[in-house]
Formats: C-alpha cells, structure tokens, sequence
C-alpha cells in the first residue's frame, strides 16, 4: 500500500521554525523524487522544494530559497523540510509527493502519489 505520511505542522509565530517530515512507503524510491508542494486558501497549488531521488541535488522555489532546507534521512525513507524564519505568507497545507519529473531549474511535477497534508500557520 502506497503512503505518504506528512507531520511537523502547526502554529508558529513570524520569524519562527518549522519542521516537517514526510514518510514514505509502498513504492520503490528508486523511481521517484520527493517534492513539498503547498497550497493556501483561495490559492491555487505551488511547488516549493524538492530532492533528487538520488539526494545529489534539490530545488527551491524563489519564495522559500534561503529560509526552507529540504534534506532526507540516509535510507530515503524520510524526507524533511526545515522552514526557518517563516512568514504569515508561508500558511498553507503542505503536502509531499512522489513525483516522476525533476529539474534542477524547474524543479518538480507529475505527482504520482500524495500525502494527506499538514497544515502550518503563521500568526502572531
């Protein structure tokens, strides 16, 4: 049974932290990257980082680029996205995925395989 199972969640202030974790299992890792995908309310879904199947290469969307680390433990099984120094224009449902197409440029689409989402708000 394909799962992606995503946590880390929750309310944080501006300029706070955040780190979610994604688990996958069901489906060989060997054929997929992992990317975070997030989507806020009336807004339609984006594209914010994601990892290289093989690890040796990631992609952030410009809105996060130098805030968010997306990193996976050594046997792929988790991937995690550090967010550092968050805005109230981070809230969103985050979600991971299994995707088929990456770029180091254009970074990734054509999810196969989604998790249910966390959401994160930031608030004072």
């Amino acid at each position: 049974q394909v799962q992606l199972v995503e946590s880390g969640g929750g309310l944080v202030q501006p300029g706070g932290s955040l780190r979610l974790s994604c688990v996958a299992s069901g489906f060989s890792l060997d054929y997929y990257h992992i990317a975070w995908f997030r989507q806020a309310p009336g807004k339609e879904r984006e594209g914010v980082s994601c990892i290289r199947n093989t690890g040796a290469s990631s992609y952030y969307a410009d809105s996060v680029k130098g805030r968010f680390t997306i990193s996976r433990d050594q046997d792929r099984v988790t991937t995690h996205l550090q967010m550092n120094s968050l805005k109230p224009e981070d809230t969103a449902v985050y979600y991971c995925a299994a995707v088929r197409y990456y770029s180091d440029h254009r970074g990734c689409r054509d999810a196969d395989y989604w998790g249910q989402g966390t959401p994160v708000t930031v608030s004072s």
